[in-house]
Formats: C-alpha cells, sequence, structure tokens
C-alpha cells in the first residue's frame, strides 16, 4: 500500500476484529492454565475432606463439589471459545459430504438409540464432491446432530438427506423435536447465545463458522412442538478440463 493509499472502513473494523479475536483467543489461554491448577487442587482438597469424615466436612465437601461443577464448566466455555476464536483459514481437499455424515451418524447411532430415537438416511450416491477439511466440518455436524438429539424425545425421528442443487450440494438434517420460536431462531448462531442449561452459546456459532470457510452456508427452520430442519449447501467442487 502506498503512502497515497487509504484504507477502507471496512477494511479497518476486519483489522480490529482479528486483532480483538487474537487478544480475546490469548487472554483464554491464559486464564486456561490457573483454572487447571484451580481444578486439580479442588480435586485434592476434596480428597483431604473424605478423610476427616465429620458433619462438617460434608458439608465442606458438599460446597467443594459446587466449586468443582462452577470450574468445569468454565473450562468447558473456554475450550469451546478457543476452538470458535483458532478458527482461521483451513485447508480444503476432495471430499464426499456422504461420508462425513455417515461417520457423525454411525458416532450417534448408540446414542439415538439410547433415547428412542430412529435415524434415517437418504444420502444421494451420485453427489458430487467438494471441498472439505475432514476433522472441522465432522466437528460441525457433531454439534447439529448432537443438538438434534437432545431435543427430539423417544419415539422421534432424525432424519440426514443429501441432494444436489443447481449450484450446490446440499444437506437437511430434520428432527421431530421440540422445535424453536422465531426469536431463538433469529439469535441461535451469534456467540454466547443460549437456551440450554450450562450451555457455552458457541457450538452453533462455531458450525457455522466451519461452514462459511467451506464456502458454504447454513440456514434453518423450526416450527415449535413439530422439529427443526437445518439445510447445509456447499459449492460443487469443479472439476478439471
Amino acid at each position: 500500500m502506498t503512502a497515497n493509499e487509504k484504507t477502507s472502513p471496512i477494511d479497518e473494523l476486519r483489522a480490529q476484529y482479528e486483532e480483538l479475536a487474537e487478544l480475546a483467543g490469548s487472554l483464554a489461554h491464559e486464564i486456561k492454565n490457573p483454572l487447571s491448577v484451580i481444578h486439580m487442587n479442588i480435586d485434592l482438597l476434596s480428597e483431604d475432606l473424605v478423610e476427616w469424615n465429620s458433619p462438617q466436612s460434608r458439608r465442606s465437601i458438599e460446597r467443594v463439589n459446587i466449586v468443582r461443577e462452577q470450574c468445569e464448566r468454565m473450562q468447558g466455555l473456554l475450550r469451546d471459545f478457543l476452538r470458535y476464536a483458532r478458527l482461521r483459514d483451513i485447508d480444503l481437499v476432495s471430499g464426499s459430504l456422504n461420508d462425513q455424515v455417515d461417520t457423525v451418524l454411525r458416532a450417534y447411532k448408540a446414542e439415538a438409540s439410547k433415547r428412542g430415537i430412529e435415524i434415517k438416511r437418504y444420502l444421494d450416491s451420485d453427489l458430487p464432491s467438494i471441498a472439505l477439511h475432514s476433522d472441522s466440518l465432522q466437528a460441525a455436524l457433531m454439534n447439529l446432530v448432537k443438538n438434534a438429539l437432545e431435543a427430539t424425545g423417544r419415539g422421534g425421528q432424525l432424519l440426514a438427506r443429501t441432494y444436489s442443487t443447481q449450484s450446490s450440494v446440499a444437506l437437511d438434517l430434520i428432527d421431530s423435536g421440540r422445535g424453536v420460536d422465531n426469536n431463538t431462531i433469529m439469535h441461535m448462531f451469534q456467540p454466547f447465545y443460549t437456551t440450554k442449561e450450562g450451555g457455552s452459546g458457541l457450538g452453533l456459532p462455531t458450525a457455522r463458522k466451519i461452514i462459511e470457510a467451506h464456502g458454504g452456508r447454513i440456514s434453518v427452520q423450526s416450527e415449535v412442538g413439530r422439529g427443526t430442519k437445518f439445510t447445509l449447501e456447499f459449492p460443487v467442487l469443479k472439476r478439471l478440463p
């Protein structure tokens, strides 16, 4: 950039955002270390109190357990935040969306069975390849499938369907769960917004960030009492001439 060139307001905002994101990630990492020490010493303190075996120690153990639970919650929040903050450009290779979906569904097969939820899959065998990063894409899909199972009661269904459109490869994840209202739909991809007790509010924002890093997009439709549908769309990998 020459001396006469000026940065645009958008570029300045982007630079400020990146600086703040890097700073926040560094701060979260610094908090993570002493928090691990606190957690370890809470466990040691709990062991000491058990040995005393007195009414006073039992009351203290209850309080220690509360501190441990909150410590573990903060560790989970920091872990999710670091995953969100560190997601930058990722190396994409040619791959099959069907394979990623199948791997995730197999990983949750036992959980679905335990919950009495039927998983149905309709995966297009002629699906074109997409550019993907397997680990991160599976992480995004796992978050969506996990949320769907948690929102669906016994006897419900989770349907996974892949198909081609004119310009993309798409995936529908449709559950017959409790659904969400329009206000939740408007805010569910905002960092730290959550309707789940103990949730970090970073699962869906991270999933969207991963999907967008793949050049894709995610949309949602839901109706309270009937279920939710997430649609993921990815650009078709162009074939070499």
